[in-house]
């Protein structure tokens, strides 16, 4: 089981969420999506992000513009980063993505999409509204079904489940409980991870 803590305002996010899934099939290896909200994680654990873009170096800044335009062109998708939005408040697609439950790729997905390709400010009813239209989701139901204390608390529980397993972002990815990986650029070393483990297993 591979495990992907994930947050959709992250473009890096948007990368390995995309990138993963071919990955996992190749090995025959199921994932397990757990959406939180990366804002919670770097208030409590990671607030050199915030000192970052208050900050930012612009030898670094520029090379961390090209590193991801060659890693979205790597991957078969647009980014425009960054977006008008930056950052987002994601809170209700996250519980979203909870409240998809088993639908929760397709969702996922288009959130990504709406914001890191189409620029669209995921924070907005509407824009949400759309995306549900969008997946076949009736936008009632899914503002209801987001409202509930139940989707809330799950989202806070992942939040809180990362941090405590030793993640401090998005996307924080686990294999076999405990071997934890960070960011999109790390998925070389997952692939190396599951071949040993398939050499194990023959």
């Amino acid at each position: 089981m591979i495990e992907f803590f994930f947050d959709c305002s992250s473009p890096w996010t948007y990368l390995a969420f995309h990138n993963i899934q071919p990955l996992a099939k190749e090995f025959g290896e199921e994932i397990s999506w757990r959406p939180i909200l990366v804002g919670g994680v770097f208030n409590t654990v990671n607030p050199s992000v915030y000192a970052s873009r208050e900050k930012p170096v612009p030898l670094k800044q520029r090379y961390m513009l090209k590193d991801l335009g060659d890693w979205a062109r790597s991957a078969g998708l647009a980014i425009k980063m960054p977006p008008t939005v930056f950052p987002v408040n994601s809170v209700k697609a996250m519980r979203g993505c909870i409240w998809a439950g088993k639908e929760i790729v397709p969702f996922a997905r288009a959130v990504f999409e709406a914001y890191w390709s189409e620029d669209k400010d995921i924070s907005q009813d509407a824009v949400l509204a759309e995306i549900c239209l969008r997946v076949g989701v009736d936008p009632q139901t899914f503002f209801a079904g987001i409202g509930q204390q139940a989707i809330k608390d799950q989202l806070k529980a992942n939040t809180d489940e990362v941090m405590a397993r030793g993640g401090f972002g998005s996307p924080t990815i686990f294999l076999d409980e405990t071997d934890m990986y960070f960011g999109n650029d790390r998925l070389p070393l997952i692939r190396e991870a599951l071949a040993r483990r398939k050499e194990r297993a023959a």
